[in-house]
């Protein structure tokens, strides 16, 4: 997915209908999506790939240059009749005032041949992230953690949908209450609240579930109950804050933190990426 941004300024309201009319200044381009993942590994400083679909047309070729530029490996099945997800976005005085996306579904060949890619690939790697925008690309999900499992590899997913059986027996799955409450429902209390993620771990063979709760920071169910505090000093954009969780989740369990100082650490991220314009990262410095 390719974040593009238009950075410009008001000064007039359309003659045609009464909309503002935006004079740009500037034009940005960033990783979004799984690749805004990938992006907060590679400036954690992790060796980082990225496995995704894209089309053959000028957002996939940018969104490949932005990926070599930070030292991501791409691993890019083009689909010669699919388009690159794309949106773009027109920011005026630090305020997002528009977003138009562009998407496609990708075709089942396409998503065959990202699935043979993966099976050659995926050992070399300590722990795998399934970044989910349901947009289609990720067609073999439980095929894929099946494998890493055999292989002892952590998973972890940013879910997406109300069908989670195709993320069976990954190691960890990092919701949003919203994204939560679509496959469980609502609850009334955190003692049915925390039954009814038992249960869904139980159904779906899945380790833990680490509930993002914005304000309230985040939870952790597995075989007990732990809550962490927000971080976050001020917030300015929520925007990719999920990303930078599970790419520092993934960046900490691959160099061997406990999951406890994992999640601790995906916190404070968090916390610094809210307080940024747009789809940002999070840098080693930073966080440490």
């Amino acid at each position: 997915m390719l974040d593009r941004y238009y950075f410009g300024s008001v000064t007039r309201i359309s003659p045609e209908a009464p909309i503002p009319i935006v004079k740009v200044n500037r034009v940005e381009d960033r990783l979004g999506g799984a690749a805004n993942v990938a992006n907060n590994l590679a400036h954690l400083t992790a060796v980082t790939s990225l496995m995704s679909i894209t089309g053959v047309d000028e957002p996939g070729l940018a969104l490949a240059n932005k990926l070599r530029e930070y030292d991501i490996a791409p691993f890019i099945s083009k689909d010669p009749y699919g388009t690159t997800t794309l949106k773009l976005r027109t920011v005026v005085g630090g305020h997002q005032v528009s977003r138009t996306d562009f998407d496609s579904k990708p075709s089942t060949t396409t998503k065959l041949a990202l699935l043979d890619q993966f099976e050659r690939l995926y050992q070399t790697y300590d722990v795998v992230v399934f970044s989910d925008y349901n947009k289609g690309t990720l067609g073999y999900t439980e095929r894929m953690i099946a494998l890493c499992n055999e292989a002892n590899i952590k998973t972890i997913v940013d879910p997406k949908g109300n069908d989670w059986s195709k993320y069976k027996g990954c190691f960890m799955i990092t919701p949003n209450e919203k994204e939560l409450q679509d496959v469980i429902g609502t609850w009334d209390s955190e003692a049915e609240l925390t039954r009814n993620v038992t249960k869904l771990m139980a159904d779906l063979g899945i380790a833990q579930v680490l509930l993002t709760r914005s304000e309230r920071g985040m939870t952790l169910f597995n075989q007990f109950q732990t809550h962490y505090k927000t971080e976050a000093k001020s917030v300015v954009d929520v925007t990719g804050a999920g990303d930078t969780v599970v790419a520092t989740l993934a960046w900490a369990l691959a160099n061997n933190y406990s999951l406890n100082k994992s999640i601790e650490l995906a916190n404070k991220a968090a916390g610094i990426v809210v307080s940024k314009l747009g789809t940002s990262v999070v840098s080693h410095d930073e966080l440490l």
